[in-house]
């Protein structure tokens, strides 16, 4: 009988313990998404992620933590001069700069372009929203993106007055925007071709 009765408890523990390890293991290797080497076109966006005090966000447990502590601010659908595109692999939250940079790009960009609009295509992403994207996009970045630090965000320029349409006039009046920003020292952008979009790190200005 009690053999029989260690068997179970042995059996039922193995269980919990399955369960458990299930539940926490995380679907990447952090210590293999920080050995990947940023490139030198890439090392600044992560260098003034870094300034913001935010830590890589590995779930949405920490994206609350930030959102509770107001270091987070969330970024409306529509705006002046710009609209959310929905966001699947992406939360629409940023540090409180790069949601007034947003905001300042969009007006500027709707000022210089008599009312148009742009579209944001992603915002804030943690590790565990990458490892969903690079189930469907396997150009998804493998190391750590500034997207993890709350202070990047991408525009399409593809899809403009939420019209998925080649529009080469829209897409140049929206890189002389950002080239004046960044100009300013207040972003980085890269023009990302296989994404249709401009990859856009606020610097901590």
């Amino acid at each position: 009988m009690r053999k029989f009765l260690y068997i179970i408890l042995l059996v039922f523990y193995q269980f919990v313990n399955s369960q458990t390890s299930t539940k926490i293991l995380p679907c990447y290797d952090l210590s293999n998404i920080l050995k990947v080497e940023p490139t030198l076109l890439y090392k600044p966006h992560l260098d003034a992620s870094k300034s913001f005090n935010v830590n890589i966000l590995k779930n949405t447990s920490q994206v609350q933590k930030y959102i509770n502590k107001g270091k987070f601010h969330t970024v409306k659908k529509t705006g002046k001069g710009y609209k959310v595109q929905k966001l699947e692999y992406s939360r629409p939250y940023l540090v409180s700069k790069a949601k007034a940079t947003l905001e300042k790009i969009a007006a500027r960009f709707s000022k210089e372009t008599k009312g148009n609009t742009f579209t944001v295509s992603s915002i804030t992403r943690t590790l565990e929203d990458q490892c969903r994207l690079r189930r469907v996009n396997s150009n998804a970045s493998l190391g750590i993106s500034s997207h993890n630090y709350g202070n990047s965000f991408d525009i399409s320029y593809v899809r403009f007055n939420n019209k998925l349409q080649i529009n080469p006039k829209m897409e140049a009046a929206l890189e002389k925007v950002l080239k004046y920003y960044a100009d300013a020292g207040r972003i980085f952008y890269i023009k990302e071709r296989q994404q249709s979009c401009f990859h856009i790190t606020v610097r901590n200005y």
